[in-house]
C-alpha cells in the first residue's frame, strides 16, 4: 500500500499571523507531497519493503537496500517529520505547557523559559536545512537536539517528542533570512496537548508516536 499524503487538520490560513497561508500551502501541498512521491516512487523498486511504515524504514536505514538507502533516509524521514509537524501545531495554540510534558522540561531545563531560549538556539545555529526537536532517551530522560535535512531522531535510537522545521520553505516567505524570529514566533501556534499525547507515548515505551504515515 502506497504511503499516503496526510490532511492538513486545518485551513492554510489558520496558523496566520505565525505561518502565512501560503508558506502552508507550498509547504504541505508541494514539499510534504514531494516526499511521499519520492518515496513511494523509491519503494517500487524493493515491494518487499512496501509493508513497512515509514517509521520502521527510517529506524533501521541499514536494513534499507543501497540503491534506495539515500531516498528512504531524505524523504521517508521528510514524510515522517512532516505528518508530525502539522498536528504538533493548531489554531489559537501557545502559552504555557501544562501536564506530564511541562513537568519534564522543568526537571531537565529549569524552567519553560530557559528551554525555549536552549531549544531556539539549537535551531538558529543548525547549519543549512533542518530539524530543532526535544527528543526521549530510551532511559527516560529527554534532550534538545537538532539534525540535518529530514533526518529524525528515530534513526538514532531517540524518540522525537515534538521537533521544529528550519528548512527555509517553512518561514522564508513571512521571515526572509530571520530565522531566529521565525524561531521565537513559532512557540505561539504549539499543541500542548498533542505534545502530551506524544510524550505519553514515549512514557509507556512504545517505539515511536502513532503516525497517520501511510
Amino acid at each position: 500500500m502506497a504511503h499516503e499524503l496526510p490532511p492538513l487538520p486545518y485551513d492554510y490560513s489558520a496558523l496566520e499571523p505565525v505561518i502565512d497561508a501560503q508558506t502552508m500551502k507550498l509547504h504541505h501541498d508541494m514539499h510534504h507531497a514531494a516526499y511521499v512521491k519520492n518515496l513511494n516512487a523509491a519503494l517500487e523498486k524493493h515491494p518487499n519493503l512496501g509493508s513497512k511504515s515509514a517509521e520502521d524504514l527510517i529506524r533501521n536505514l541499514n536494513a534499507v537496500p543501497d540503491d534506495i538507502r539515500a531516498a528512504v533516509r531524505n524523504n521517508g524521514g521528510g514524510h515522517v517529520n512532516h505528518t508530525m509537524f502539522w498536528k504538533i501545531m493548531k489554531p489559537q495554540g501557545g502559552g504555557d505547557p501544562a501536564g506530564a510534558i511541562a513537568d519534564a522540561i522543568k526537571k531537565s531545563f529549569g524552567n519553560f523559559n530557559d528551554f525555549k531560549t536552549k531549544f531556539n538556539d539549537a535551531g538558529a545555529k543548525q547549519f543549512g536545512s533542518g530539524w530543532v526537536w526535544l527528543a526521549g532517551k530510551p532511559g527516560g530522560d529527554v534532550q534538545i537536539m537538532s539534525t540535518p535535512n529530514q533526518d529524525n531522531p528515530i534513526s538514532q535510537g531517540l524518540f522525537p517528542i515534538f521537533g521544529n522545521d528550519v528548512w527555509e520553505h517553512a518561514y522564508y516567505l513571512k521571515y526572509n533570512n530571520r530565522r531566529p524570529e521565525y524561531l521565537a514566533a513559532w512557540w505561539g501556534v504549539v499543541n500542548w496537548d498533542e505534545v502530551n499525547k506524544r510524550y505519553e507515548a514515549f512514557k509507556s515505551g512504545k517505539l515511536e508516536p502513532a503516525l497517520a504515515s501511510r
